[in-house]
């Protein structure tokens, strides 16, 4: 059986009797094969019992939750039986050296560089982001390398918004609230991957919470928004722009909240089916030589990130060929 993310938008009780996880709301009781799960989403309000809680730690299953809004809340993080003590101490290492640190918060920063600037091309809009790049080799302070990420970002969505429809201009990056339709998928959408990122990073044996180009700190996976610097272009954003150019998603699936602009409950179905279904497409690795999906891709890539840690191999970004 292959296992598939399980998202939960209704209110309810996850429960468990014997070897079986239920679901239990307004609807009724639903029964969940667990074997089956690989991590769970939640959006509604869902209590979870310790029995259950417990099931689910012993399956090494993740579970993320997700506020009224959409906005990544937490995650429910099983006891980590992937655990090194040696890789931990080189990815601090890593961290606590300003050269080997620099090298791969820029390496970060040069793969989603190339992966936005591949999307543009495959959008029929001519860019040069690579351009920056000259001035993200010469940066010596991690502000620096930020600075230059901000700048590239906010040139790609402003060529982007040129092939967008009229009503889904991203017209400036807002967050939190996100003041318009475009920027609310946006924002959904990097929440969705960066919990994702999470999943594939607790199936490893790195550390999420030590990070090169975000500053680690306390309460969130800053190895997560590393790696998602790579992953948004291909994977969120490439979702978000077909489903606003097939009109799939259109104005009523957004409703005003927060002084801003959100999904609705059935916009939020509609984005995640589509993200789930991007994140199970398949295309040929170059090294591998076999098929693997773009969920796989995320994993390889904190393989790459483990090899150069440990000194087998420097740590080259994924750059889409697709």
């Amino acid at each position: 059986m292959r296992k598939k993310p399980l998202t939960i938008f209704s209110d309810g009780t996850l429960t468990r009797r014997e070897n079986t996880l239920y679901f239990e709301s307004a609807k009724g009781r639903k029964p969940l094969a667990i074997e089956g799960i690989y991590d769970i989403y939640i959006y509604g309000h869902v209590n979870i019992t310790s029995q259950a809680l417990h099931y689910i730690a012993q399956k090494g299953i993740l579970i993320h939750f997700f506020n009224h809004y959409g906005y990544y809340d937490g995650t429910f993080y099983p006891r980590e039986t992937l655990l090194s003590g040696d890789l931990i101490i080189r990815q601090a290492e890593h961290y606590l050296n300003k050269e080997k640190r620099l090298f791969l918060a820029k390496s970060f920063v040069t793969g989603g560089t190339k992966n936005m600037e591949r999307n543009l091309k495959n959008w029929g809009i001519k860019a040069k982001l690579s351009d920056y790049l000259d001035e993200l080799n010469d940066a010596r302070k991690i502000t620096e390398i930020m600075n230059v990420e901000a700048r590239i970002r906010q040139e790609y969505y402003a060529k982007w918004d040129e092939n967008l429809p009229e009503e889904f201009k991203i017209v400036k990056r807002t967050r939190r609230p996100p003041k318009n339709e475009m920027n609310a998928l946006i924002s959904f959408l990097n929440s969705r991957l960066y919990a994702t990122i999470i999943t594939e990073i607790y199936n490893t044996q790195l550390a999420p919470t030590i990070s090169y180009l975000h500053e680690p700190s306390e309460r969130r996976f800053s190895l997560s928004l590393d790696l998602s610097e790579i992953f948004k272009p291909i994977i969120a954003d490439r979702v978000a722009n077909r489903l606003v150019k097939k009109g799939s998603l259109k104005k009523e699936h957004f409703r005003e909240d927060l002084n801003g602009v959100l999904l609705t409950e059935e916009g939020m179905k509609i984005v995640t089916k589509a993200y789930n279904e991007e994140l199970q497409k398949s295309v040929k690795h170059p090294k591998i030589g076999s098929n693997v999906t773009r969920q796989r891709l995320i994993r390889l890539e904190a393989y790459k990130l483990i090899k150069h840690l440990v000194g087998v191999e420097e740590y080259k970004p994924l750059v889409a060929w697709f």
